[in-house]
């Protein structure tokens, strides 16, 4: 039978290498696959592409991705929030390119990225500069702006619970962009805060199958990103 479980947050980052495109789950803190992150700024692979709601808070997690200087560009929603230290002073100096996705807007290129679907009509950003230089159209008398779907080479996702088949359960609203991220990524890792029996999850509360799922390693005490920031904590 398969077995996807692997041994350390180390070995599971171990083959993303310079240049991929990684998409990284959360919504703020919550999902935030920190100790995966970690691993990743362990590795060193440079000039990534990352997928994200925002860009971190503080100096651990995402953060201390792109301040290691990893990133050469995000993808996002909200480059700056309450605790965003390092993303703004990268990108006023021309350190860090920004590509800015609506919020709704990145959920969907992400979900047609796993569905096959190679772009999609919406309405939102009609009108603002982030519709200059796309395809528009206007369909029963409204216009629509054309987005191109978004897939990644490696997606880092948290859950709450995986069997060693990759069939993964989220602790509520931290599954946030997880299951579309690992439906549009070539190879998905996650991090589960339990490594449960065949048979233990009920198939009825499996949110995402195990064939979207490469990788599984468990993190059983996962850190609080927000804990850290508050703590003043700076990784490496």
């Amino acid at each position: 039978m398969i077995d996807k479980s692997v041994g350390s947050a180390a070995e599971a980052v171990a083959d993303i290498y310079d240049g991929a495109t990684v998409l990284i789950g959360g919504f703020g803190e919550a999902g935030s696959p920190i100790e995966l992150i970690h691993a990743l700024i362990d590795h060193g692979a440079r000039n990534l592409t990352v997928v994200n709601n925002n860009t971190g808070s503080g100096h651990v997690g995402l953060a201390a991705l792109i301040e290691n200087g990893q990133v050469g560009k995000m993808i996002c929603s909200y480059p700056r929030t309450t605790n965003s230290m390092v993303f703004p002073e990268l990108y006023c100096s021309g350190r860090i390119e920004l590509e800015l996705v609506p919020q709704g807007t990145l959920a969907e290129r992400l979900r047609a990225g796993g569905a096959g679907i190679p772009a999609f009509y919406t309405a939102t950003s009609v009108g603002t500069p982030l519709a200059e230089g796309k395809e528009q159209r206007s369909f029963d008398g409204r216009d629509y702006v054309l987005e191109q779907a978004l897939k990644g080479d490696f997606a880092l996702i948290k859950c709450e619970r995986a069997d060693r088949h990759g069939n993964l359960v989220y602790h509520k609203t931290a599954r946030n962009f997880a299951p579309v991220m690992a439906m549009a990524a070539r190879t998905t890792i996650v991090q589960t805060g339990a490594l449960v029996a065949l048979g233990a999850i009920d198939p009825e509360t499996v949110i995402t199958p195990g064939i979207f799922v490469n990788r599984v390693v468990t993190v059983a005490e996962p850190a609080q990103e927000s804990k850290l920031v508050a703590q003043g904590r700076i990784y490496p």
